[in-house]
């Protein structure tokens, strides 16, 4: 049997731990067994309990006060993470080997982490060895959506992550409970976007030919190819919640391998329908 993990990614701030939370009480609604591993060795608080914690292994706060090491924040992040490639005997130790897990991955904020070092694509492919069907789940703050520029930068971001880790993902816009509704319209015309209209939009602004050239092809590319699309996520809403999930459950194919339980009645209920069939019966000429 399969397992099944989510790797769920996107800039400082994006709303990932937040959107663990949410995703755990929403599967504890609908009977579903979730689980949580924090992989932020930065990382101060999370209010649901985690299946492991990197911080267990390292912690960054260590690795800044090593007076050998001599690193800063993100260069203490970025060790911690490679120092972690290096002891994947750790997590699989935490996993342990339960059939039909369903893990959500908790990430690091550093984009660079998905875009030129090996870490996080060292990770998928380790967990493809463990029989994981991986998802990659990559956040981005709709607040920060609302302009055509910053929605590009943030459009390449994920692409950079998709690209990067080879497998299926899905992008979301994370806290349009936050928006003002003059927003949510405003962000509409964002989740599944016509980039040429967008440019007409914008041309304005562009005062270097350079730049306005190098804009179009990046839409373009997005535009024709259909590559990059966001789903809004409102934690605040139940229906928005189950969208993601099921999008991201076809990605991975979870359920296909479930073998199917029937009901179980208590004894109360069989009698009453052995009542109703025999009634049914006496009533027939």
């Amino acid at each position: 049997m399969p397992r099944y993990a989510q790797l769920v990614m996107g800039p400082a701030g994006s709303g990932k731990s937040t959107y663990c939370s949410t995703m755990i009480q929403h599967c504890e609604a609908l009977n579903r067994s979730v689980q949580v591993v924090n992989l932020d060795p930065a990382a101060e608080y999370f209010d649901y309990p985690v299946m492991a914690d990197i911080r267990e292994l390292i912690e960054v706060d260590d690795v800044m006060e090593d007076s050998s090491l001599r690193f800063g924040p993100n260069g203490g992040l970025v060790y911690c993470m490679e120092y972690f490639a290096n002891n994947f005997d750790w997590l699989e130790s935490c996993l342990g080997h339960t059939e039909d897990d369903y893990i959500l991955f908790d990430c690091p904020g550093q984009i660079e982490l998905y875009t030129h070092l090996p870490v996080m694509k060292y990770l998928v492919e380790q967990l493809q060895q463990w029989e994981f069907r991986v998802c990659g789940v990559f956040l981005v703050d709709s607040q920060f959506m609302v302009e055509s520029f910053k929605f590009l930068s943030g459009v390449l971001a994920a692409l950079s992550a998709m690209v990067s880790l080879e497998i299926p993902q899905c992008n979301i816009m994370t806290k349009m409970d936050l928006l003002s509704k003059k927003a949510k319209k405003e962000i509409e015309k964002f989740l599944d976007p016509d980039m040429y209209s967008m440019i007409e939009d914008s041309s304005s602004r562009l005062k270097s030919t350079k730049f306005k050239k190098l804009t179009d092809a990046i839409c373009g590319l997005i535009d024709d190819y259909s590559m990059v699309r966001f789903l809004p996520f409102d934690r605040s809403d139940e229906e928005s919640i189950n969208i993601v999930l099921q999008h991201i459950d076809f990605s991975i194919q979870y359920g296909e391998d479930l073998e199917f339980k029937e009901p179980k009645e208590n004894e109360e209920d069989k009698t009453d329908n052995f009542d109703d069939f025999f009634q049914d019966r006496s009533d027939e000429p």
